[in-house]
């Protein structure tokens, strides 16, 4: 199948990948770059079943986990590393590998739907088990960060979110974050956390951080809370396994999803009719400008490139 790419979005992943400090994989010096994108299928081989051309699809992040456990001999599949990614006009994939995108998203919109989204599903609700009433905090205001706040108010959660922006403050609150702490001004935010929460503590944290950030965590879940391992973007962090077990809590990571958690995903999406956070949007010729802006890290959101 060919898949006209008509948008991309960034992730930390890819600022990791071209700085060679993505040690997980071996990426080859040609691939091409990003994982996440959305377009239109433009042809189709003997025997697809799924797609015709004209439909509005994204791309699934690891092209072989379709439902299940993710298992290791899946990855090599990963898109924009180790396999080519979605930097491209036209990309050529299996229909198994494939989603529909909601029907009221532009495709700038869609494309910030297949890690960010995908992976706050996953944290938040499916291995996060949020419920209705149920606490979650969200650490800053990256993609991850602010999807598990979307999907949250979605199901009638409540949002603890960290920023350490008076600016992202307002903006947090504007999306309809009622709770913000600038770990600035309360760097000891998981004191917070308990206070806002009458001592108890949050039932889940979907944690981004890294050195400090791990440990304020633990602190401030509940006992037999849960915290969801997004990603590492401060470093190593030291995990105080007796922090944990005196919590009685779990800790697990989180490497995006599968097409089955996908769809589901979008599914509640069309419903809510809800919208991603996009900061800014680049032209294909200013991709370059794109990666720094996004490692400048003032970005609200996510960062997305037209294609065409």
């Amino acid at each position: 199948m060919v898949v006209r790419i008509r948008a991309c979005s960034l992730n930390h992943r890819d600022l990791n990948i071209i700085s060679g400090n993505y040690s997980s994989v071996a990426i080859k010096p040609e691939a091409i770059p990003l994982s996440d994108g959305a377009g239109e299928v433009t042809a189709v081989g003997q025997g697809v079943t799924r797609w015709k051309v004209g439909d509005r699809v994204a791309p699934i992040f690891v092209q072989r986990w379709l439902g299940g456990n993710l298992l290791p001999e899946y990855m090599p599949s990963a898109l924009g590393g180790p396999s080519d990614g979605v930097l491209a006009e036209q990309i050529v994939l299996s229909e198994e590998g494939l989603v529909r995108i909601p029907s009221h998203m532009s495709f700038e919109q869609a494309a910030t739907l297949p890690c960010a989204a995908v992976t706050a599903w996953n944290a938040a609700l499916v291995k996060g088990g949020l419920q209705p009433g149920h606490t979650v905090v969200t650490l800053g205001t990256g993609g991850v960060s602010l999807f598990s706040a979307q999907f949250a108010l979605m199901i009638g959660a409540r949002v603890i979110a960290t920023t350490g922006s008076d600016e992202k403050v307002e903006r947090l609150r504007e999306l309809g974050v009622s709770e913000v702490v600038n770990c600035r001004t309360t760097p000891n935010w998981d004191v917070r956390v308990r206070e806002l929460t009458g001592g108890r503590g949050a039932d889940l944290v979907v944690e981004v951080g890294g050195p400090g950030s791990v440990a304020r965590s633990i602190a401030a879940i509940r006992y037999c809370g849960h915290i969801s391992v997004v990603g590492n973007l401060a470093g190593k962090a030291t995990i105080d396994p007796g922090a944990l077990f005196a919590k009685r809590a779990s800790m697990c990571g989180i490497q995006v999803g599968s097409r089955d958690m996908f769809e589901a995903m979008n599914r509640a999406i069309e419903v809510a009719k809800l919208e991603p956070v996009i900061d800014r949007v680049f032209d294909f010729t200013e991709t370059r400008a794109a990666y720094e802006y996004l490692a400048g890290g003032k970005h609200f959101g996510k960062v997305v490139i037209r294609v065409s």
